[in-house]
């Protein structure tokens, strides 16, 4: 089945202090999810519904693959020697599965350096690549967007201050319009962190012509 204007939430097994404030709060039972792995067991404990879980469960307990079983409709295992990790096996069938409009990751940020650079990072590979820009990452201090050339106009999110703009490959031309710090034509040949910028008003526009280029919006 595809759904070109579903929304799938994929929650990942990062340390949970990272979530959204009033994550569990929100009323989302009626959004489509995937648990991956310890993502799973914690939607199921909180009575959410799951297209389908995902991962090598190697940090969950018996009793807790066996209450994944019992409450959701799929479950997709893999030994933990694999080539994709949790996060890019839920993607990559969130996108053979159901071609959605938008994926939103939750619980990838947070604890071991090496998973947070891979949950940012996986998006260069060709595989997850053509889908970056519909890939978006939440915690509780960032909203991480990835964006394809082209020219782009982005809605302040209230209380996210701040910007960064991260080349993740080789760009050209980047031009940061009516940001607190501008750019014309910057050609970066190496991946870098355009940190600290900020927005002057409710929107913020920029445009760049080849490479893949991380936006983050965070807060204090």
């Amino acid at each position: 089945m595809m759904d070109n204007e579903m929304i799938i939430n994929i929650l990942v097994g990062g340390p949970r202090e990272e979530l959204p404030e009033n994550f569990w709060k929100s009323s989302f039972s009626e959004d489509h999810w995937i648990g991956a792995d310890k993502g799973a067991v914690d939607l199921v404990k909180h009575h959410q519904s799951l297209l389908f879980a995902v991962g090598d469960f190697d940090s969950s307990s018996e009793e807790e693959i066996e209450l994944v079983k019992e409450n959701v409709p799929e479950l997709i295992t893999f030994k933990p020697e694999k080539d994709y990790t949790d996060t890019e096996l839920s993607v990559k069938l969130a996108i053979d599965k159901y071609h959605p409009k938008k994926i939103t990751i939750y619980g990838a940020t947070g604890g071991r350096i090496d998973h947070l650079l891979a949950n940012i990072m996986f998006v260069l590979k060709p595989e997850f690549r053509f889908y970056a820009d519909k890939i978006k990452i939440i915690d509780r201090r960032n909203i991480i967007n990835f964006f394809l050339p082209g020219k782009y106009t982005i809605n302040k999110e209230e209380n996210f201050d701040y910007l960064a703009f991260i080349p993740l490959e080789k760009i050209k031309n980047l031009n940061l319009y009516d940001e607190k710090y501008k750019l014309n034509n910057a050609n970066y040949t190496y991946p870098i962190a355009l940190a600290s910028n900020e927005f002057v008003g409710d929107k913020a526009s920029f445009s760049f012509e080849s490479g893949l280029l991380c936006v983050i919006q965070s807060k204090d």
